[in-house]
């Protein structure tokens, strides 16, 4: 039997990544925070990497939490370590060049919310379950929560999940933005496949440039994000991909990208 906490499999660069801790309901340790950042090693330094898929293993979780276990006994100091290595490694996830969308089977909470919130997008099963616990333990999220909510949903929803620490379903999440769609546990597999072949489907550079445009715009004011679009749209017509996939359409077939 294998000791990997992450599995991972590559479908022609769409790489999917499952946390493989069901027994403890994938919860997020310090071996698992670990481990992912060893996988983005290698993933960072792939350029035929089109986008990343990351679920839980088995119907009941995604990811459930940190490990509160692990947690427990911390000093204020092993605390703040622990935190800035999820942290860092959520960053490295979020900022990944291409598409980073989060596959979500039921419970997703705590760290496995925050997880879901550092990647591009996320569908979820109608059996999933979001929100931000902590207060709960007496403590606050500390993987992101307090920051990355409140720009996917809004500050005042956000005040309202880490405060009341009230856990909402697939449903009200979608409503307040959470997750971008909601489909039966047993239809998500099947969207995982489709989305893999949509993403294996489009020009891999352009891809990429699309979201580098938005994650760098939304730092700037518009007339600099405007800019900075303008000089990425141009740039694509410095290699063979625009060529192709314009060449593609007129030609009406398929691209080879």
């Amino acid at each position: 039997m294998s000791d990997k906490l992450i599995d991972v499999v590559d479908n022609a660069g769409v790489v999917r990544l499952t946390i493989t801790r069901p027994k403890a309901l994938n919860a997020l340790n310090s071996a698992v925070i670990a481990e992912l950042d060893t996988v983005l090693d290698d993933l960072e330094s792939r350029n035929d990497l089109r986008a990343v898929l990351i679920t839980g293993d088995g119907e009941k979780s995604f990811v459930a939490g940190a490990d509160i276990a692990e947690m427990r006994g911390k000093s204020p100091e092993q605390a703040r370590a622990f935190a800035g290595q999820a942290l860092r490694t959520l960053k490295r996830l979020e900022t990944l060049p291409v598409p980073v969308v989060a596959l979500v089977n039921g419970f997703c909470l705590g760290g496995g919310c925050e997880l879901a919130l550092a990647c591009d997008w996320a569908v979820a099963s109608d059996n999933a379950i979001f929100g931000q616990p902590e207060v709960g333990l007496g403590v606050i999220p500390g993987f992101g929560g307090t920051q990355r909510l409140p720009r996917r949903v809004g500050p005042a929803m956000a005040i309202d999940l880490v405060t009341t620490g009230r856990k909402i379903d697939a449903a009200e999440a979608l409503r307040i933005g959470l997750v971008n769609r909601v489909m039966p546990q047993a239809e998500l597999e099947a969207y995982a496949e489709e989305l893999t072949k949509q993403l294996s489907g489009n020009g891999p550079e352009a891809v990429r440039g699309a979201k580098q445009a938005v994650h760098d715009g939304l730092d700037q004011d518009l007339d600099s994000a405007l800019a900075l679009e303008t000089a990425l749209f141009a740039f694509c017509f410095a290699g063979e991909e625009q060529t192709e996939g314009m060449s593609a359409f007129v030609e009406k077939r398929k691209p080879n990208f």
